[in-house]
């Protein structure tokens, strides 16, 4: 049994860990604050929330920890009842996506980590050591992408897995030259962990009304749990440049425009910049801000006529599986060990 702790940020965590479950022989329990999604298969653990206004207290320990936020009682029972599972069930290791304070908690019990890797420039003191202590670090993007991820230690480094972009979904059949479409249609891809865009998004459509546009956003725009149709109906995907959305454009092989979000460690500012580094190798367009709305209609024209068969550089189907695969060669000598 290995224990796989997800992320309650967002939704890509999750989706990350049911396409990689889902290919799995390993017995893996979710450990999370999330609810237990209706197609996870086997056990799940509910962990208490720890979540405190930023400003209410001193949480990063002087700096060394990213969130451990002091008299939290929510902080107590999530660490408690990892305590406890851990205790119990004697993992053969954890996967962590993502947080340092689990991976260490993890490992002060004796259990190996595999600590999922995020873009961005990670020498902080907290990378440092949870980046330090794992066993196996999985980096959810292509070989191709060698600047993507920015820590100094070598050793560390040497510990990374590159498996490719990993999706929910499986990648549309590629065709080769421009996509085509029946009509001219945005796609704004903004999911239920980036920073709204509702107002840029109205505006744009209403200087480029030969476009028809969808947006995506369970904050400012239309929201299904189910977003691949929609998806798969664009003639031009627009999103920012999170790890996850661009795995689903790429599954879906539309061409995009990419706009780089503000985020800690500069997540999507390196993910912009590795993206242009590999230039005319995929099907995007990628910008440093949000373009004013008149010049929409040129940069849509132009992103249409991208070959998106290229997204199969980023995702080509089999990001999971390597995942999968990894942590069972990964695994399999801890639990000999352990035995």
């Amino acid at each position: 049994m290995i224990g796989y702790y997800i992320h309650h940020q967002g939704s890509g965590h999750l989706h990350r860990a049911l396409a990689i479950q889902r290919l799995s022989e390993l017995d893996i329990t979710g450990l999370s604050s999330l609810p237990r999604p209706s197609d996870w298969i086997g056990d799940w653990q509910r962990l208490a929330d720890d979540a405190v206004p930023e400003a209410s207290t001193e949480y990063t320990a002087a700096g060394f920890l990213h969130y451990v936020p002091q008299a939290h009682d929510g902080l107590r029972r999530r660490m408690g009842a990892l305590s406890a599972w851990i205790t119990q069930h004697q993992p053969t290791a954890m996967v962590v996506d993502v947080s340092v304070e689990v991976a260490l908690l993890s490992r002060l019990h004796g259990i190996p980590v595999i600590t999922l890797a995020q873009p961005g420039v990670r020498d902080d003191r907290p990378h440092t050591l949870g980046y330090g202590i794992s066993d196996a670090i999985i980096g959810p993007w292509p070989r191709a992408a060698k600047q993507l991820w920015q820590v100094s230690d070598p050793k560390v480094r040497s510990r990374l897995i590159t498996v490719g972009a990993i999706s929910r979904f499986t990648p549309a059949t590629p065709s080769s030259g421009p996509t085509t479409a029946p009509e001219r249609r945005v796609v704004v891809l903004n999911g239920t962990g980036g920073t709204s865009v509702g107002g840029l998004v109205e505006r744009a459509a209403q200087r480029q009304p030969d476009w028809t546009w969808t947006h995506l956003d369970r904050k400012s725009g239309t929201w299904t749990d189910d977003p691949w149709p929609v998806l798969r109906s664009a003639s031009v995907a627009v999103s920012h440049c999170g790890q996850n959305a661009i795995a689903d454009i790429a599954a879906a092989r539309r061409p995009a425009i990419l706009i780089p979000q503000p985020r800690h460690f500069g997540e999507q500012d390196a993910m912009a910049a590795q993206l242009k580094v590999l230039g005319r190798r995929i099907p995007a367009i990628v910008l440093d801000s949000w373009p004013e709305p008149d010049a929409w209609g040129a940069l849509l024209t132009r992103a249409a006529q991208l070959d998106a068969s290229k997204w199969s550089l980023w995702n080509d189907g089999g990001g999971a599986q390597r995942a999968a695969d990894a942590l069972a060669e990964i695994t399999t000598p801890l639990t000999e060990l352990s035995a």
